[in-house]
């Protein structure tokens, strides 16, 4: 699947098939034998280079398979291999493809926000999530609607786009499936994640003036750390607050 998901990740972005041709490197076009399409295996057999051309494949590869590899592990432990499981499995990769297209061109395409609420839709359908149809709704207007309001703000105060589209689609997606109490500890968590990053990269003098962060990879972090630890976190919080 990791390695199914780098296809998408290369394809998606210029709306070519994800299933037709086979892999090819993206450099010399030459067709990928089987034998070297084997996740992360192949990239340290081959040391990292095409067997044809010779030219450096990316480091990006082995990653996504090693994540997707290590994300599908901890949701089968943590929710089983249930419906359940799968639902969060299918959405997560879905996160995973989102992040690196967004890391890559600045941009979320629709079809992938589409498939992800088709996903929540049928979730809630198949009683695979405990949270009914206003709840969720809730949560994606909850969700859209902060980052909406947020990009507004930040138009308005920096007198240039601040919040994309995109990402108030990916947020009211997320928020669908979420419902709108993870979806706020969601928000909470992707602000707090990017601050951190953003300030790293600006002391470490890693990011110019003018340049631009995309912000669904940080919404997806937020998003798998409440799919993980959301309802822990929930619990250390109320509590705390608790007399």
């Amino acid at each position: 699947m990791g390695s199914f998901l780098n296809v998408c990740i290369y394809r998606i972005p210029l709306e070519g098939s994800i299933m037709r041709p086979g892999s090819t490197c993206p450099k010399c076009n030459s067709k990928i034998l089987f034998y070297d399409n084997i996740p992360v295996i192949s990239y340290l057999v081959l040391k990292g280079k095409c067997r044809s051309c010779s030219q450096p494949i990316s480091l990006r590869y082995p990653l996504v398979e090693i994540l997707t590899a290590g994300l599908t592990t901890a949701v089968a432990n943590v929710f089983g291999m249930n419906l359940l499981g799968g639902v969060y499995i299918i959405f997560i990769y879905i996160l995973i493809v989102i992040t690196v297209i967004d890391l890559d061109h600045m941009i979320i395409p629709d079809r992938l926000v589409g498939f992800g609420l088709i996903t929540g839709i049928a979730a809630i359908f198949l009683g695979a999530i405990e949270i009914g149809w206003k709840e969720a709704f809730m949560g994606s207007f909850v969700y859209g609607g902060f980052l909406y309001f947020a990009g507004m703000v930040g138009k308005r105060i920096f007198k240039k786009e601040a919040m994309g589209m995109g990402d108030v689609k990916l947020g009211a997606m997320m928020g669908f499936l979420l419902g709108w109490k993870m979806s706020v500890m969601s928000l909470y968590l992707s602000f707090l994640v990017a601050s951190i990053v953003g300030l790293t990269v600006i002391i470490t003098g890693q990011l110019s003036k003018g340049d631009r962060i995309p912000f669904g990879p940080f919404l997806a972090v937020g998003t798998v750390l409440v799919i993980f630890f959301g309802q822990t976190i929930l619990e250390i919080y109320l509590s705390f607050m608790t007399p």
